[in-house]
This record gives structure tokens, C-alpha cells and sequence, in this order.
């Protein structure tokens, strides 16, 4: 049903998936407003990463683990510029494969690979959760981490299992180059020209929060969020505007935490503030 959201404009926060998630939105006919949140740089210093590939390498890991899609990708773009992307996906395909949520996945199914198991929620609590349930007493295990995250207690609860530990971060943000877009993206919405706002990621939520703060936009922003539909895409972006005191108003049913799911539950919701509206 192309066009289901014509007439409405509407604020994208997603910085990875933005130009996919903009198309998508695009053709059902949305005014996309896109807000990135951060630039993504590669890590200042590749010499630990590609020391971590070579070591995957040399040794493949009994596990690895994959954070986010953004990490894998750019581990493999550091070992193509190596000349080492080959024996990288051989030694990947030998390890055993988890990932937190479908994006790394997917970014696994573009090297022809495939995950073993993927947590039932994106996040790291469901990461420590399904790895809780194996025994990974003296296995080496890979673990790809992100940015801006304190990953204490998943190494922690990994190394409490008897995991030799092996971590990697691939990529860094830049946050201050986009709070000129995230305070005009307020501005927007606290003067009521924004239909909805659609969150993929709870760092957004906090992206967006911090932001606000330091550029003593806070009101303003809660104003522009009590006018707005609030859109997320599940449980653990809906929690994390609870923990802030903002509220949910539509979400994908039947735990379908995806981008498609997300615009029909958003196309519905407008249709039904337009209509009551008359």
C-alpha cells in the first residue's frame, strides 16, 4: 500500500540505516526530515583492530560475537585494505556466530555467513542473557563492541563463564558535528512541523536527550515531543523513553522489530490522528 503516508513529514534519527530507512519511508509517499545523529569515523588507530583480524586469523575463535552490523562491516573494509579479507571470513566461518538483534546478522549474510543464534532482544542484557544458557568455560571467544557503551558487565559476565575474552572496537562517533541538525530537529517539532518521530536505537533517545541538555533545549524539546507522534521500533527503545518519563504511542505488534513493521504501525497511528482530527 504505496502512499500511506502522504501529507506527513517525518524526523529520522537513524545514522546507519538512514538512506534505507529514508527510502522506505519515501515511498509511502512521508516528507522525510533526517537528523543524524553522529558521524561514524573508523577507529582513530587501526593497529588493534587489525592486530585482533590476525589473530582471528592465526587462531580462529570458538565464538564470536557481533554487536552491531556497523562493526563487522568495518572490521571487513580494514582487512580488504589489508588484503586479508579472504582468510578472514574462512577463519569467521569456523567460529560459532551470535549477534545482538537482525543488523549484525544481515551484515553477516553479506559475507555469505550466517549467525548460529540471535538474541530474542537487541540488546546487551539479551546478549549476556542467551549466552548465560552455553558453556563457554576455556573457549576463546571474539567480541565485537561499539562505541559510547560501558560493556563492563558483558565482559564481565562472559569472563565469569570461563570465556578467554578477545574484544575489538572497529569505529567511533563523532556526536559534535551533528547538534547543529539535532537542535534545528527540536525546533521542528516544538513548532509543530514534524507528524511523527521514528527511533530505531535507544541511543538515539539518549543522543537526543544529551543534546538537548547542552544546548539548553530540554523544554524545548519535551514540548516538541508532547505534540508529536513518538514512534519506536521495540521493547528496548521504549524502555529507554520510559526511563526518561516520555512516552511510547505506537510500536510494531506481534515483536516485529523492524523498519517495515514500524512505518505500517506509523502509517495506521497518523491515519487515525487525521481522521480523528476532522
Amino acid at each position: 500500500m504505496a502512499d500511506r503516508l502522504n501529507g506527513t513529514r517525518i524526523l529520522i534519527l537513524e545514522t546507519r540505516e538512514e538512506a534505507q530507512f529514508s527510502k522506505l519511508l519515501a515511498e509511502q509517499g512521508a516528507d522525510v526530515v533526517q537528523c543524524p545523529m553522529f558521524t561514524i569515523h573508523d577507529a582513530p588507530d587501526p593497529a588493534p583492530v587489525e592486530a585482533w583480524i590476525r589473530r582471528a586469523i592465526d587462531r580462529p575463535f570458538d565464538d564470536l560475537v557481533l554487536m552491531t552490523g556497523e562493526g563487522l562491516r568495518r572490521i571487513m573494509k580494514l582487512a580488504r585494505a589489508s588484503g586479508l579479507d579472504q582468510a578472514l571470513v574462512a577463519a569467521i566461518a569456523k567460529s560459532r556466530k551470535f549477534t545482538r538483534g537482525p543488523k549484525p546478522g544481515k551484515a553477516l549474510r553479506e559475507i555469505s555467513l550466517e549467525a548460529q543464534q540471535t538474541t530474542e532482544k537487541p540488546t546487551t542484557e539479551g546478549v549476556i542473557e542467551m549466552l548465560g544458557k552455553l558453556d563457554l568455560n576455556g573457549r576463546r571467544l571474539g567480541l565485537q563492541l561499539y562505541p559510547d557503551k560501558d560493556h563492563s558487565a558483558l565482559t564481565g559476565a562472559l569472563s565469569a563463564q570461563g570465556a578467554e575474552v578477545d574484544t575489538v572496537l572497529p569505529y567511533v562517533y563523532d556526536s559534535k558535528a551533528a547538534d547543529a541538525n539535532i537542535v534545528a530537529a527540536i525546533d521542528e517539532m516544538a513548532e509543530g512541523r514534524i507528524d511523527s518521530i521514528a527511533l530505531t536505537n535507544l541511543g538515539q533517545v539518549r543522543r537526543l536527550i544529551d543534546a538537548a541538555k547542552a544546548h539548553g533545549s530540554e523544554v524545548k524539546l519535551r514540548a516538541g515531543l508532547e505534540r508529536t507522534l513518538i514512534a519506536s521500533v521495540g521493547p528496548a527503545v521504549s524502555g529507554e523513553l520510559a526511563a526518561h518519563g516520555l512516552r511510547t504511542d505506537v510500536s510494531p505488534a506481534d515483536e516485529a522489530y523492524f523498519m517495515r513493521p514500524l512505518i505500517s504501525a506509523m502509517a495506521s497511528a497518523l491515519a487515525e490522528r487525521k481522521a480523528g482530527a476532522k
